[in-house]
C-alpha cells in the first residue's frame, strides 16, 4: 500500500474514521517511490496547478491512492475540487484513453516509473504533457505529512511527452504491509526472500533499480511485524 494510507490506516484517518485505528495491520518493508503524476492535453492550457480550475479532471476512483493524493494538493493550495472543476472518479487504467479520447483534460496517477498507462496516455494521438506540481503550497503540504517527499518525474520513460526535461512533484513510497495474524515464520521467509535476493529484484523492473536495503525500512507507520523484524536484526539492518 502507500505509505499514506498505512499512516491513515494505522492512525484511523479519513476512509478508516469510523472503523477506527487498524490494530492488526504491520509492515514488512517499503519499496520504490510512487510520485503523483498529473497529464494533461497541450490544448487545454494547463502548464500549472493552479490551471486545473475549471477543467475537467480524473482525480481517481474513492478509495484510490491517487484521489488523496490529488485532494491534499487540492486543499492545500486552496482550491475546491468540487466546486472548481469538473472531477471524474474513474480508474486509473481508464485515465489514458479517455484523456486521448478527449473527454477529459487531464487526470492523476500515483504510480512508480515507467508505467504502462503512462506510456499510452505520452504516445496517443493527442500530444500530451506532464503539469509540474509544485509551489509553496505543495511544499507546505510536504512539510505537514510526514508521509510525503518531493520526487520528480523521470522524462527518459516517456520521449513522447512534451516536456524536454524531468517534471517535478511530490511523491509517497509504495510499502509492503500484512496483518498481525500471519505468522512469524512466513513473514520471516518472505523477508529473507526478498532481502537476501534483493539484486535479483531489482532486475525485474526500472522502478526497483535504486533500492538500497537501509531505505526499505522508511516511510514505515505501522508496527513491523515480528517475523520481519528478526530478520532485520539477524542480518544487523536493526539493532
Amino acid at each position: 500500500m502507500q505509505s499514506d494510507r498505512q499512516f491513515q490506516a494505522v492512525k484511523g484517518q479519513k476512509e478508516w474514521e469510523a472503523l477506527g485505528p487498524q490494530k492488526d495491520l504491520r509492515a514488512i518493508c517499503s519499496f520504490h517511490p510512487e510520485s503523483v503524476v498529473l497529464v494533461a492535453g497541450d490544448d487545454t492550457g494547463i502548464e500549472k496547478f493552479a490551471d486545473l480550475k475549471g477543467k475537467h479532471v480524473n482525480i481517481g476512483n474513492p478509495g484510490s491512492g491517487q484521489r488523496g493524493n490529488s485532494i491534499d494538493a487540492f486543499e492545500a493550495c486552496g482550491i475546491n475540487w468540487e466546486k472548481d472543476l469538473r472531477a471524474e472518479g474513474l480508474k486509473a487504467d481508464e485515465s489514458a484513453k479517455m484523456l486521448n479520447d478527449g473527454r477529459i483534460d487531464a487526470f492523476f496517477y500515483t504510480v512508480g516509473h515507467p508505467n504502462g498507462s503512462i506510456k499510452e496516455a505520452t504516445s496517443g494521438g493527442r500530444k500530451v504533457h506532464f503539469v509540474p506540481v509544485e509551489g509553496k503550497c505543495i511544499e507546505d503540504m510536504i512539510a505537514k505529512y510526514p508521509y510525503y517527499a518531493k520526487a520528480y518525474i523521470p522524462i527518459k520513460h516517456y520521449a513522447m511527452a512534451r516536456n524536454k526535461e524531468d517534471s517535478p512533484t511530490f511523491a509517497v513510497k509504495a510499502t509492503f504491509c500484512t496483518s498481525a495474524k500471519v505468522s512469524d515464520d512466513v513473514v520471516y521467509a518472505i523477508t529473507k526472500a526478498i532481502f537476501d535476493n534483493l539484486e535479483e529484484l531489482k532486475g525485474l523492473h526500472p522502478a526497483f533499480e535504486m533500492l538500497k536495503k537501509e531505505e526499505m525500512l522508511q516511510a514505515l507507520s505501522a508496527p513491523i511485524h515480528p517475523g520481519a523484524l528478526k530478520y532485520y536484526k539477524e542480518v544487523g539492518l536493526i539493532k
